[in-house]
């Protein structure tokens, strides 16, 4: 550095200290400290303990939420394999039925006969099909009230006590 930028730089800090600001050597946070009023420290005391409670009060919620879920989807998950496995044996029974129903076709002697074992037959896949129908939808309004009534119990009460005193 050269002599005239040495003595510029020089005469630039003496006028910046001059002037009452801070000089850029000297800590920028030797600020005076001021006392915050009490009230203050109440409202912030009084906002913590508001949010500590309103924090606690919606993790149990959730916790009570996840629980809830949790239970419905086992439920369902054993609703669905229940009614699942209720469709295959239908479905076998049908099946066998039809198997039947043709063995008996082969050993029909006359047209008569065809068409009184057809007339048999289709009375009985129609009884059938309506006892299977009205089984699986049993099953299904069952299913949805397990899963659905502890939901709406559950909400209900976690509404009632969480948002209403």
């Amino acid at each position: 550095m050269t002599t005239a930028t040495t003595a510029t730089t020089k005469a630039k800090a003496e006028r910046h200290q001059s002037s009452g600001l801070p000089n850029s050597e000297t800590s920028r946070f030797d600020l005076p400290k001021m006392e915050a009023p009490a009230a203050f420290g109440e409202f912030a005391d009084k906002g913590i303990a508001q949010a500590r409670d309103t924090y606690e009060k919606t993790k149990a919620a959730a916790e009570e939420a996840t629980n809830l879920l949790k239970d419905a989807y086992t439920t369902a998950a054993k609703a669905a394999t229940d009614y699942n496995l209720k469709v295959i044996e239908n479905a076998r029974t049908n099946t066998n039925t039809a198997f039947d129903y043709t063995h008996e076709l082969m050993g029909a002697k006359s047209l008569s006969e065809f068409v009184e074992l057809s007339t048999a037959h289709a009375r009985k896949q129609f009884e059938a099909m309506s006892a299977q129908t009205k089984e699986l939808t049993e099953l299904a309004q069952k299913v949805t009230t397990q899963i659905v009534e502890p939901l709406k119990t559950g909400v209900t009460k976690a509404f009632n006590s969480k948002f209403c005193p």
